[in-house]
């Protein structure tokens, strides 16, 4: 990506040198960490979820320093998080709507936020209660060491893939979707945070357009980046590297196809009525 001169956010909480807390629920890449975590350890996902959420990690680093690479990607996070202020005020001033930018905070190992306390074990993850998204930079490191997705439209795409459930939240969707969710069995609730994720990819896809139609920052090599992420973050691919196959009744996040349908179909047309994914037939996911 083309990122020189561009603006930083003004909307970032800089927590890495203060952390602590219990595990509230998985965001995106929690998927990823629980998983590959399961692998390792040769143990079922869920016991490690369970384990990890009983855990509570309180850190206190006034003292540390950052590396120049850990100071690099805070400020490309930062960066990436004024495009898509700059893209969603635009978008939904088209809506007729008015966008109220979420905040990202940044952290080290553990994090409280409005939806409870996390541990970096869950990924980024979007929170609606206080409008946060949260991240652990070390994150990209396991995209890149545990599943080879590396390059800086990557991760942008992992940054803008949260704040498409901000989006989902100021147009309600979100709400309604895990309102829904609360009256379900686990295996229609989880078809259910399908479609939240894929809307999700989408918009993730909807900022790219708009960022590279009015900045020309990407190309072909950064749209293959975040497809070939989208790829190795699908439920298939993860649960078939953990335990040699996968179950599609267990699916969150859809299949690696799903994910990189939708992030292409918003990376194409920035068309915002493309992507209702909640009133698609299933097998057209």
């Amino acid at each position: 990506m083309q990122l020189e001169g561009r603006r930083k956010s003004s909307n970032v909480e800089d927590r890495r040198r203060i952390s602590g807390g219990t595990v509230a629920g998985v965001g995106v890449g929690g998927t990823i960490i629980v998983v590959l975590l399961s692998m390792f350890l040769g143990r079922n996902p869920q016991e490690v979820l369970q384990q990890i959420q009983s855990q509570n990690v309180t850190t206190v680093d006034n003292q540390r320093e950052f590396t120049k690479e850990e100071q690099e990607l805070a400020d490309f996070a930062s960066t990436i998080l004024a495009s898509t202020e700059d893209v969603w005020t635009e978008v939904f001033k088209k809506m007729g709507r008015t966008y109220r930018a979420p905040k990202m905070v940044l952290y080290t190992d553990a994090v409280q936020s409005g939806c409870g306390n996390a541990t970096s074990a869950v990924g980024p993850f979007y929170c609606s209660a206080d409008e946060c998204l949260y991240i652990d930079l070390s994150f990209f490191s396991t995209m890149k060491q545990q599943l080879g997705a590396d390059g800086d439209f990557a991760y942008a795409y992992v940054i803008a893939h949260e704040v498409g459930h901000h989006v989902q939240h100021l147009l309600g969707t979100l709400d309604q979707a895990h309102a829904q969710m609360s009256r379900m069995n686990e295996k229609d609730a989880n078809k259910v945070s399908v479609r939240i994720e894929l809307q999700a990819d989408f918009y993730a896809g909807v900022w790219g357009y708009y960022e590279n139609k009015t900045f020309q920052s990407l190309d072909d090599g950064d749209l293959k980046e975040a497809i070939e992420c989208a790829a190795v973050i699908g439920d298939d691919y993860l649960q078939t590297k953990a335990r040699g196959g996968f179950n599609p009744e267990s699916f969150t996040h859809g299949s690696s196809n799903q994910r990189m349908k939708w992030l292409k179909l918003g990376l194409t047309t920035g068309d915002m009525s493309r992507g209702d994914t909640f009133s698609v037939p299933e097998s057209q996911l």
